[in-house]
């Protein structure tokens, strides 16, 4: 009994996660849900939108996910009182993160299908706001993997960041740029 409940928390929990990435990202209105220029959302506005819609949600439910989340994509506010996504938006916000110095190398994972046009064009944000790296070539290979045969780009971030492309940090770590030229990336060898 106890591993069968251990396995519905554990889906219940990603599925919710998964419906939080996709509200708070990316489609607010779906629920009639308002972020605020930050990003932010109510917490109670946000479990009642999701039980209008289907979705039961309470106060210790989002907790947990936010505590748990592997990627810690999830904040709330020191009050407890309103929950926003870290990073990865494709709507409009401003999250206030400030330009700061990244390390020497990133990383950024992709798949071999998408490589033409990434050496064509470089890295690109497409429908979000930022360019996502990591700074570690672990976490590189997992996003990878989730699209196909991986290929882990090695970003040399001190050259952009001499260039006077900046960079920015979010809250869980993800590091973050407009675009990336492709003069500044190579293929990590890790991979390949």
């Amino acid at each position: 009994m106890t591993l069968k409940y251990n396995n519905y928390m554990k889906n219940k929990l990603v599925k919710t996660s998964r419906f939080l990435s996709c509200i708070l990202r990316h489609q607010p209105h779906k629920i009639g849900l308002n972020l605020d220029e930050q990003g932010w959302a109510s917490v109670n506005q946000l479990i009642h939108a999701a039980s209008q819609h289907g979705t039961e949600l309470d106060v210790e439910l989002i907790k947990t996910i936010v505590a748990t989340n592997d990627k810690k994509r999830f904040a709330l506010s020191e009050d407890g009182k309103k929950i926003r996504a870290n990073q990865g938006h494709s709507i409009k916000v401003d999250l206030g993160l400030k330009a700061t110095t990244p390390p020497p190398c990133l990383f950024h994972g992709t798949a071999t299908k998408f490589m033409k046009a990434i050496n064509q064009q470089g890295l690109k944000p497409r429908n979000r706001h930022h360019v996502h790296l990591s700074s570690d070539d672990k976490t590189a290979i997992k996003v990878g993997m989730r699209h196909g045969m991986p290929v882990i780009l090695r970003i040399d971030a001190t050259q952009m960041f001499a260039d006077g492309i900046k960079f920015y940090v979010s809250e869980n770590g993800v590091w973050l740029t407009d675009q990336v030229n492709p003069k500044y990336f190579s293929i990590d060898n890790k991979t390949q």
